[in-house]
């Protein structure tokens, strides 16, 4: 019987230790596998980084220097950003080596170019040219990576050549609200209406930067010709190499803007608030000539534009210039917030153009 129980003893120990073999062995080879796999994704990693560099480099024509190594830590942290990288020579071509008659439009930073790709494709080029030329660009690409909104202009890419930096946006099929009203058509293609629901899509971009992006977004540069226009004639907000967050006062933080839409406080003392951008929405040089008409409705229809003077429903005007008197309040704390303007606007914009009023006539586009 001790016989038996010896023999089975043995076996016992026997299967225990054949099983820790088995054991080891296994979880041997799972190690190898795991280190070689992480092995192989290391090197395929260091050599897409590499891969990515050498295509920077090629692109734009010199070897990367600090601002294209922070525009990609940039956009490796940023998981909306899908911008291209676009060849020179692709950019010149598609420009007609940058001809004065592909010129769409002339700004501070610089001029924008009409660009042709193919048949299937065309697009919108900065070439930025101002003394803070550098900055401009690196805080477009920035804030234009991150932000994705319906009304906010859309950067497609960006190019480096040499000392020359290029910024590519989606295009604008009728150019900035500047241009239509000011331009050959005099403000003729734009309705009543038309030019309210413009005025509700700036809107609705400016409550996605104040309201909506963490820190707010203060756009500082505001103005008719930084609002552009598609071929619907739906309104985006554009330029944002002077935008900064909201509430910074910072001695690093230099005075910019256009004279004339630089809100009070910003100008004094250097406050800057989402409440800066709502000064900004009426120029400040016709403020003093327009207050009192503003103000005063026997003289409200003198100061309208006539293209639509006698298009207009009287009680939806006196409306508008109210919430205009209060966006040029020298008082930050008395103008509106955006979003108290939007809700105000939007009643007075037809359905089918993206508001709440209802119209029983049919709307002229």
């Amino acid at each position: 019987m001790s016989e038996i129980r010896v023999v089975h003893h043995q076996d016992l120990n026997r299967r225990v230790l054949i099983a820790l073999i088995v054991s080891s062995a296994l979880l041997g080879v799972i190690l190898l596998f795991l280190s070689y796999f992480w092995i192989c994704r290391h090197k395929r990693s260091k050599g897409s980084n590499a891969k990515g560099q050498k295509s920077l480099e090629a692109a734009s024509g010199v070897p990367l220097n600090p601002i294209v190594v922070r525009l990609n830590s940039l956009m490796m942290g940023n998981k909306k950003c899908s911008l291209a990288i676009f060849d020179y020579q692709l950019l010149e071509a598609a420009t007609n080596s940058f001809c004065k008659s592909n010129i769409l439009g002339e700004g501070g930073s610089g001029d924008v170019f009409e660009a042709h790709f193919d048949e299937n494709f065309q697009a919108a080029v900065k070439r930025i040219s101002s003394h803070d030329g550098e900055r401009e660009f690196e805080n477009e690409v920035n804030w234009l990576s991150k932000i994705r909104h319906q009304n906010i202009i859309k950067l497609l890419g960006y190019c480096i050549h040499g000392e020359s930096r290029f910024l590519v946006y989606e295009m604008m099929g009728n150019g900035s609200l500047e241009t239509q009203l000011h331009g050959p058509t005099r403000g003729a293609t734009l309705t009543w209406h038309l030019r309210l629901r413009i005025a509700v899509d700036a809107a609705r971009g400016l409550e996605y930067l104040h309201e909506h992006c963490n820190p707010p977004v203060v756009l500082r540069d505001l103005k008719s010709s930084n609002v552009l226009l598609d071929s619907k004639f739906n309104a985006k907000l554009s330029d944002f190499g002077l935008a900064v967050t909201s509430g910074i006062q910072n001695e690093n933080i230099k005075l910019s803007g256009t004279l004339g839409y630089i809100a009070p406080e910003y100008l004094l003392d250097g406050k800057l608030t989402d409440k800066s951008d709502m000064s900004s929405t009426e120029c400040q040089s016709i403020v003093n000539w327009a207050m009192p008409q503003l103000t005063d409705r026997s003289k409200l229809l003198s100061i309208l534009d006539p293209v639509i003077r006698n298009t207009i429903d009287l009680k939806h005007l006196y409306q508008v210039a109210a919430v205009a008197v209060l966006c040029v309040q020298s008082e930050p704390s008395y103008r509106p917030l955006i979003t108290d303007v939007l809700h105000s606007l939007i009643p007075l914009v037809p359905a089918e153009l993206g508001g709440t009023l209802k119209v029983t006539e049919p709307l002229l586009h």
